[in-house]
């Protein structure tokens, strides 16, 4: 699994922490951006770049960071077969896989405690989606994102 991680200039030192997390927990870990956390940047790149890798093979995972995660969120979910899920806690990272499927976690820099970054990372990644019933969900999902009805 290849695992994209993108911020923009709120989100830089959010991800470069989760770069070193991630590396020390043995994933394969890929940085798109932004590169300087003084430049400020429009998300909806960075998003854009995540969502499209991530959206490309069931094999890869994605993780997006900004000040609150909102946008990178509407922004991510706007490509085909991106499913971000804005995410707070391990809580909520474990649901975003279970029931959600979700391919791209997204944390806001401003609302996650970074001492709970590796639990929330390796809950995330770790965390089988169920199916069953919430297969039938994501089914749904898929058919809005063809424009048909539910």
């Amino acid at each position: 699994m290849t695992i994209f991680v993108g911020a923009d200039h709120r989100g830089y030192y959010f991800k470069e922490q989760i770069m070193a997390i991630l590396k020390k927990q043995g994933y394969t870990a890929v940085d798109v951006g932004s590169y300087d956390p003084d430049a400020r940047c429009d998300y909806p790149e960075i998003a854009y770049k995540v969502a499209t890798k991530v959206a490309s093979s069931s094999h890869h995972k994605g993780i997006l960071l900004c000040m609150s995660g909102i946008g990178q969120t509407i922004a991510a979910n706007k490509v085909r077969g991106a499913y971000a899920a804005l995410c707070h806690n391990a809580t909520s990272a474990a649901f975003s896989r279970r029931h959600n499927n979700a391919n791209i976690l997204v944390l806001g820099a401003d609302f996650v405690n970074k001492k709970d970054l590796p639990r929330i990372l390796r809950t995330w990644l770790n965390t089988k989606f169920e199916g069953g019933r919430h297969q039938r969900r994501i089914k749904q999902i898929k058919k809005i994102e063809k424009g048909l009805k539910v």
